[in-house]
């Protein structure tokens, strides 16, 4: 699937050139932030479509001024590409379809299967046989299942979408929430990550999965996109209600079978005939093949196929069956791979790449280009379509590398290398406008992903690498870092109002703009960048919680440190008042330091996607608290030294552990630390 991704969607950027001045210290400042800017998209690249990169990647030579795209070709190209690639990043197997004209051109296997490292022989990839975990590209089943009732009449895409339920979905807003909301993954809800992944032997339960601890409302639907796993799990539940069959059973009458794809199906653990050609999937370039991933959100990204199943649904979407049976009428597919949403919904944001109804807006050369991505742990892959050409390329990978982005750069490079060489074009002019001083300024500031967590304890991702800076330069461009789609500083100018582009490249940013302030700025179809509130810059709350725990590490060790040097050098122990108030607030800073180490614990075991205990998170809540109400002996401590002129020394110390405790106590308050409702 894809929890927290976004699609490739240009040219690997251009190193910015250095910024002057202001914006050079300011781009110093944020670069702290890119190491966990690169956990946090780990994490979120399960179950989601995951985000484009640059760097050290592994790219195709430079394309000619063009190619013919004939098998040999493209044979000759991707043989000349994927298997240095594969050696080069660790990555153990790759699968690659393509489709033009009505036929499959290719269908290659690089790589290994099974890799040996469990004790058995090694196995190589076969594109036919070998099965992989598509993620998040399943979104593109479940959409296509919704448009097959479309079709027939059976459901609304602008209906509200209680009409076809059998629960209510909680929602914050009055406007009805509708089945184009969830292909368009504009529904308004915040992320949820909790229980994505299951062991082995879970059973899979659609509605339960739904209607237990849903996620908050916390956009105005078809305004704000947000990818959303959710949204597109309840579009599965949707199909499932109004036809009468459990999705997966839907999905392989009507979508599967009728397509030959007899090597591809969402049930959980795979059928008998199947579960001998998986793949396995690698965490690491050396290591053992993991387990068999559990998705719990079916119809998000349950899915397992091959490369040559995947390019008969290719050939399905482009209207390519030849004499064989029809997935969609040819008006639904050109309704299904145009923009879901406009202006009216959207505003400004509609001026750049917007949702389809189930895929991406992924153009590139000027060329009309769509598709989807997606990660679970251990596998990683892409399907894209130039629906004018005819064209269809999918690439599936059975590992990350060792790098944690090396799966994105090498889908990107395959990808964006294929259009450069057979599609090449024009992305368009250039040329930075006479408003791009002024809107570059209104620009500027601290901005977070709308695909986040708000309500739950994992809002502080927002501050451990996920907020994004733009500065305005002095010559009317902006210098965006980390770059939403590259993790890399990235340098934009303005060619239409309120539209950027990056400089040398084809990445697109849109703003929406209200009084002079950016209400939100779009940067892939289901993403967009939202200001953040100056409680939450990272600037301000990371320093105070670093500096907060040094001081109450520090209180935490005075008295036993102290009464070890008392007793080496028989020194008289030191009067002190207000014993009591003392040690509850040694108790408080040892409270502290214990809550923010489970929490680190925590947020590496969720972002791993491992299952965490609520009783665990609860502990964690009620000893952060416990730091909190220390504050109230800190004051009574400073206040009795004070009253007593205990000197200083006692003044400062006291001053300071009071401090301490206040700024662990706001940056709980901020995030979501003290919450009660546990959920995530």
């Amino acid at each position: 699937m894809n929890p927290v991704a976004t699609p490739p969607a240009a040219t690997p950027s251009a190193e910015p050139p250095p910024a002057p001045g202001r914006e050079a210290r300011r781009a110093r400042r944020s670069r702290w932030t890119a190491p966990a800017a690169g956990v946090l998209l780990a994490a979120l690249t399960l179950t989601g479509c995951a985000g484009t990169a640059v760097g050290d990647a592994p790219v195709p030579p430079p394309p000619p001024p063009t190619a013919d795209l004939t098998a040999e070709d493209l044979d000759t190209w991707l043989d000349g590409l994927v298997p240095a690639a594969l050696e080069q990043t660790g990555i153990p197997g790759a699968a690659i379809s393509v489709v033009h004209d009505g036929e499959v051109l290719t269908a290659r296997g690089y790589g290994h299967a099974d890799t040996g490292a469990d004790g058995g022989d090694p196995v190589p990839v076969d594109a036919d046989r070998t099965l992989f975990r598509v993620g998040s590209v399943s979104k593109l089943f479940t959409a296509t299942a919704v448009m097959q009732l479309v079709e027939r009449g059976e459901i609304d895409l602008d209906a509200d979408v209680h009409e076809y339920l059998d629960f209510t979905v909680p929602t914050s807003f009055d406007d009805d929430l509708t089945t184009r909301h969830l292909l368009t993954h504009t529904p308004g809800f915040e992320e949820r990550i909790a229980d994505l992944i299951a062991p082995e032997d879970t059973e899979i339960d659609l509605r339960g999965h739904l209607v237990t601890d849903p996620p908050e409302q916390v956009y105005r639907p078809g305004t704000i996109p947000a990818y959303s796993n959710y949204g597109a799990t309840l579009a599965g539940y949707v199909v499932e209600r109004v036809s009468g069959v459990p999705f997966e059973e839907y999905v392989r009458e009507n979508i599967l079978e009728p397509l030959g794809m007899d090597s591809s199906d969402f049930a959980q653990p795979l059928p008998g005939d199947l579960r001998d050609r998986m793949a396995g999937g690698y965490a690491s370039a050396t290591g053992p093949a993991g387990p068999f991933e559990v998705v719990t959100a079916a119809p998000a990204g349950a899915l397992t196929s091959s490369a040559t199943d995947m390019a008969r649904f290719m050939l399905a979407h482009l209207g390519e069956t030849g004499d064989g049976p029809t997935l969609l009428a040819p008006e639904t597919l050109e309704l299904m791979h145009a923009p879901g949403l406009d202006a009216d919904s959207l505003g400004a944001l509609a001026e750049g790449p917007r949702m389809t109804l189930g895929f991406f807006e992924e153009n590139r050369n000027g060329r009309h280009i769509v598709g989807h991505g997606g990660d679970t742990k251990f596998f990683h892959t892409h399907l894209q379509l130039h629906p004018e050409a005819g064209t269809g390329v999918f690439v599936t990978l059975n590992g990350g590398g060792r790098g944690d982005i090396d799966s994105l750069r090498l889908r990107e490079s395959i990808l964006h290398g294929f259009t450069d060489r057979y599609f090449p074009g024009d992305p368009g002019s250039q040329g930075t406008r006479p408003t791009a001083a002024e809107h570059a300024a209104v620009a500027e500031g601290v901005y977070e992903s709308s695909r986040s967590m708000h309500t739950t304890f994992l809002s502080v991702l927002g501050a451990l690498g996920g907020q994004t800076h733009i500065v305005a330069r002095e010559d009317g461009t902006i210098l965006v870092t980390p770059g939403p789609e590259t993790l890399e500083p990235t340098v934009y100018e303005e060619i239409e109002p309120w539209v950027w582009r990056e400089v040398g490249g084809q990445r697109m940013l849109t703003m929406r703009v209200r009084d002079d302030r950016v209400e939100a700025i779009g940067y892939a179809s289901a993403f967009a960048l939202l200001p953040a509130s100056p409680a939450r810059h990272a600037s301000l709350t990371l320093p105070i919680l670093a500096l907060s725990t040094l001081i109450l590490l520090a209180a935490a060790l005075a008295r036993p440190v102290g009464a070890l040097i008392r007793r080496r050098f028989s020194l008289p122990a030191p009067t002190r008042t207000a014993r009591l108030p003392r040690a509850l607030r040694t108790t408080g800073a040892v409270a502290v330091l214990a809550a923010l180490a489970g929490w680190a614990l925590t947020l590496t075991r969720v972002m791993e996607l491992e299952q965490v205990s609520p009783l665990l998170l609860r502990a964690l809540v009620a000893v952060q608290w416990l730091g909190v109400l220390a504050v109230i002996p800190a004051a009574l401590v400073l206040v009795g030294d004070a009253r007593h002129r205990a000197g200083a020394w006692r003044y400062v110390t006291g001053a300071l552990v009071l401090l301490g405790l206040v700024g662990v106590a706001y940056f709980a308050a901020v995030f979501g630390l003290l919450s009660l409702d546990v959920s995530y």
